[in-house]
């Protein structure tokens, strides 16, 4: 009897606790902001300018800036997607480093290869490494930090990310 007891015990007490769901990870994630970053290249530095990335159907899209100091005329501004699904965004959350890929688009149109690890150092921020790839074989590396902002920010419609 007692045996019984205690499994009802144990049944009710993990149907008390909260599951989190898909939808609460995602509101948690809906925005992140990455910080300035810069890296070296031949005579000079790219420095990567990220606005905070909104997360909309399993996919962070932001507007992002590149500035070439001193060659100002390969300075670059366009559009990057990153595709982080939901079980990702769970490993996050337990603490757990996850590589992504993705896509930039210039202004220009010239598409740019994302490849990247996410590290958490706590529960709402991180280190983050991320490789663009300006040809087949050359990445320009930057090594920088991230901040988890949740839902702070209205999760854009598919319409405003097209206007942006």
């Amino acid at each position: 009897m007692s045996r019984l007891f205690a499994l009802a015990l144990a049944a009710v007490t993990v149907s008390a606790q909260p599951a989190r769901t898909d939808t609460e990870v995602s509101r948690r994630y809906a925005v992140v902001t990455i910080q300035p970053s810069k890296t070296s290249i031949y005579i000079g530095s790219v420095t990567l300018n990220l606005h905070p990335l909104i997360r909309l159907d399993q996919e962070y899209s932001a507007v992002y800036t590149a500035t070439v100091f001193p060659y100002f005329f390969y300075d670059e501004t366009g559009r990057v997607t990153i595709k982080i699904p939901d079980e990702a965004l769970l490993r996050v959350a337990k603490g757990e480093a996850v590589d992504f890929a993705g896509k930039g688009l210039s202004d220009e149109g010239e598409e740019r290869r994302i490849e990247g690890r996410a590290t958490p150092t706590g529960p709402d921020a991180g280190r983050i490494k991320v490789r663009i790839y300006v040809s087949k074989r050359i990445a320009l590396i930057f090594n920088t930090t991230y901040r988890i902002d949740g839902a702070q920010a209205p999760a854009p419609t598919t319409e405003s990310r097209r206007n942006e």
